[in-house]
């Protein structure tokens, strides 16, 4: 398991808007986010999720001349982080964090280990809610 969980605003947003939040507290002690993505979020930030700024704002800015400003603060971070895990839904995202040889999953990569560890049962119900935002 990674030392430290990123995430993107995608997968908070998502899963709050289907009611399961909790599945990052479930899964992840820590889940770092930037102040880019906290704004994008737009909500209170339950206790897991720590905000953390970029230090190196050169490197973000490059990412985000390629990317969103939440995407490339994301993958700016985790740079920054080793043995890092990014929860990253953008498929261009994911593209430039292959290319930089980091780890990534997405929300439903969350959702799947949710499952896998006995958290949540079935994860039809959950896609089924996602289908419905």
């Amino acid at each position: 398991m990674p030392n430290v969980v990123i995430s993107d605003a995608s997968c908070l947003i998502i899963l709050s808007k289907i009611g399961e939040l909790e599945i990052l507290q479930l899964l992840y002690s820590q889940v770092y986010i930037t102040p880019e993505i906290e704004i994008e979020f737009g909500e209170s930030l339950p206790d897991l999720i720590l905000v953390e700024t970029v230090k190196n704002k050169k490197y973000q800015e490059f990412l985000e001349t390629k990317l969103d400003v939440g995407e490339a603060s994301a993958i700016a971070l985790a740079a920054e982080k080793p043995d890092s895990l990014m929860i990253l839904d953008d498929l261009k995202a994911r593209k430039i964090a292959k290319k930089l040889n980091m780890v990534f999953t997405g929300t439903l990569g969350v959702i799947s280990k949710a499952k896998d560890q006995g958290y949540r049962s079935k994860i039809k119900p959950i896609i089924e809610k996602i289908l419905q935002i």
